[in-house]
């Protein structure tokens, strides 16, 4: 079952189910965390309120395609997840020059087998950008990718309310300078986008099956195709969130990534112009134009 939002007649935020037919119903609130909140005062589950309304309703569906998309929730903050695939782990070995070409181990290959995920701050409000918005890519790399993701919604408590699809742009070139300029490699202006819907965690089965499908365009032309899947994931989902809730604040609405399996070919960087597709079926397809950022002049 997917929970859309998008901007209504009044151009007023408004939540919405899709239907198999890409119809969507209008639902009576305004954000995501609203419907989970009257499910829990009603001691129902979300799913159970939505297909009442769905059976209630009279008024004609929307088209989905004609909709102006918002970002499904108002995440407060979007937090994310490094290495939890081994994929992942290579590539953050070939972007730092700490190995050296030896067997040594790196701080990645020890997060990677450590008890203590790495987790950081990805997102917030403010800087995160909606379906078919632009994303921006740094002024100041030269070496920028898409790193398609699956994303839990959680609640205070940790409770994981659904999945949507996130796209954690990210700077190889600075975070493989030095680890402590992961901040600087993860975080800008438009440098995160979630969606288009969120599934409910009680409509899905199985979480760790999701397919995760990369597609990146240049002029027209299909230029990265790639495929991944959540069954690769090295840790659970409720494993990464109980370390985010560990002596934190942990906001209604949070989304945390848990992490990419696919990472472009070594020589590939995003340019101006480029549009980015992470496809979860089940969930849909977050599409995103790519633009860059341009640095202010020195004063």
């Amino acid at each position: 079952m997917n929970i859309i939002r998008f901007l209504n007649d009044n151009a007023e935020p408004n939540l919405g189910v899709v239907s198999d037919q890409e119809k969507v119903i209008s639902l009576p609130y305004s954000d995501f965390m609203e419907l989970v909140s009257d499910a829990e005062n009603k001691n129902k589950r979300p799913m159970d309120v939505v297909q009442q309304t769905i059976d209630e309703t009279t008024d004609a569906a929307l088209v989905y395609d004609q909709l102006n998309l918002l970002s499904p929730v108002e995440a407060p903050e979007i937090w994310a997840s490094g290495v939890t695939y081994y994929t992942s782990r290579e590539a953050r070995n070939h972007e730092t020059s700490e190995k050296e070409h030896n067997d040594s181990q790196t701080f990645y290959d020890k997060v990677y087998d450590a008890e203590r995920p790495e987790l950081f701050l990805k997102s917030t409000a403010a800087r995160t950008v909606a379906p078919n918005k632009h994303l921006n890519i740094r002024s100041d790399s030269e070496w920028q990718i898409p790193e398609p993701e699956v994303g839990v919604v959680v609640n205070k408590d940790g409770k994981i309310l659904g999945y949507t699809a996130g796209n954690d742009m990210s700077s190889r070139d600075i975070e493989g300078e030095n680890p402590l300029y992961l901040p600087q490699a993860k975080i800008w202006e438009n440098s995160c986008s979630i969606g288009p819907a969120i599934i409910l965690a009680e409509s899905v089965d199985n979480p760790y099956n999701f397919e995760i499908i990369l597609s990146i365009y240049r002029d027209g032309k299909k230029i990265v195709e790639e495929t991944a899947n959540t069954n690769q994931l090295k840790r659970r989902y409720e494993e990464l969130v109980s370390f985010l809730v560990r002596d934190n604040i942990v906001f209604d609405g949070t989304v945390l990534l848990t992490g990419t399996s696919i990472v472009p070919d070594n020589e590939f960087t995003l340019q101006e112009g480029d549009r980015i597709e992470i496809e979860v079926p089940g969930i849909g397809v977050l599409v995103n134009p790519v633009k860059q950022l341009v640095r202010d002049a020195v004063k």
